[in-house]
């Protein structure tokens, strides 16, 4: 079964074009399965354990350490893997679609309110004014003016950068086999990029990454460890109501996106969901926000009053 686990992430990689970030997710999942065959028989695990039970007793051994949405990220990637091998003609079916998908709970993105995310970003302390300084002030921009995924901002490249005029567009790529899409940045987060790109070559010199956009201390490209560790510092250094990493910046991006009258299907294009249903997470808003909206919105929100101050008909 390990040598058929092999061809279904090649497959997986190279003609379902899904992500490495994917692939390292999938395979984490099926190696905990056969691995747990193998420790539980003492022997290679055989395309016969690939079995109702066996997936059931995987999820059980999960089950206390991993949230609802991790198992069922497991269980996502054991089905297919159950397909993989049906399609080949190596089972007659594909027992995974018999497992109950685990019990999912509504949870709410998080988001900052806008003074929130302005302090991070200008207020006290102050970031300072050197490369690493204008680095993260540039990269705060990106993750909130943008809406950029941490491993997205981090991903960019200088040539992904499109500037006309003042204004600037970032190629955001999606991931093997997907579309890129394009992502404006607002004026102050062009003039943080252009400000961070003036001492840019002061991270790492002439050894520096000489593609990457954002870099480390020493030159190399920022991960997203490093990324998120900064976010937090910063959230906590300008005492942000709730901690939260680069997702709440995105998550933040959305929902002030909404909370202005932003259609969904634009913010759907900007985030870059494949699903409409995972951009309607962002419609929490109260109902008063979303009274103010109709109001200004929608051209039958307001009845014109005459000189009495009494609504007029039609």
């Amino acid at each position: 079964m390990r040598d058929a686990l092999e061809r279904f992430l090649d497959r997986m990689e190279r003609g379902a074009g899904r992500s490495p970030h994917t692939i390292r997710g999938y395979r984490r999942d099926l190696e905990a399965l056969l691995d747990g065959v193998e420790a539980r028989h003492r022997r290679p695990p055989a395309l016969a354990d690939f079995s109702v039970m066996e997936i059931r007793v995987l999820l059980a051994d999960l089950f206390p350490d991993h949230a609802p949405a991790s198992l069922a990220r497991a269980l996502s990637a054991i089905r297919s893997f159950g397909e993989f091998l049906r399609s080949e003609g190596l089972l007659a079916d594909n027992p995974a679609t018999l497992v109950r998908r685990p019990k999912q709970s509504q949870t709410l993105p998080v988001a900052l309110p806008v003074e929130d995310v302005k302090a991070m970003i200008d207020g006290p302390p102050a970031l300072t004014d050197d490369a690493l300084g204008r680095r993260d002030r540039a990269l705060l921009e990106v993750l909130y003016g943008a809406g950029l995924r941490v491993s997205e901002a981090v991903g960019l490249d200088l040539e992904d950068l499109r500037w006309e005029g003042g204004e600037l567009t970032l190629r955001v790529r999606e991931g093997k086999g997907r579309k890129d899409r394009a992502v404006p940045l607002g004026t102050r987060g062009a003039a943080a990029i252009d400000a961070y790109l003036r001492r840019r070559d002061r991270l790492g010199g002439d050894k520096g990454d000489p593609k990457a956009l954002f870099r480390s201390r020493r030159g190399g490209r920022l991960s997203p460890r490093s990324a998120r560790e900064m976010v937090y510092r910063r959230c906590l250094a300008t005492g942000a109501r709730t901690r939260v990493g680069p997702h709440g910046l995105r998550h933040s991006f959305a929902t002030h996106l909404l909370e202005s009258g932003c259609d969904l299907r634009t913010i759907q294009q900007l985030l870059g969901h494949a699903s409409l249903s995972t951009t309607q997470r962002y419609t929490h808003l109260d109902l008063g926000k979303v009274a103010a909206i109709y109001e200004r919105a929608h051209p039958r929100a307001h009845l014109r009053r005459g000189a009495s101050g009494e609504p007029e008909r039609g």
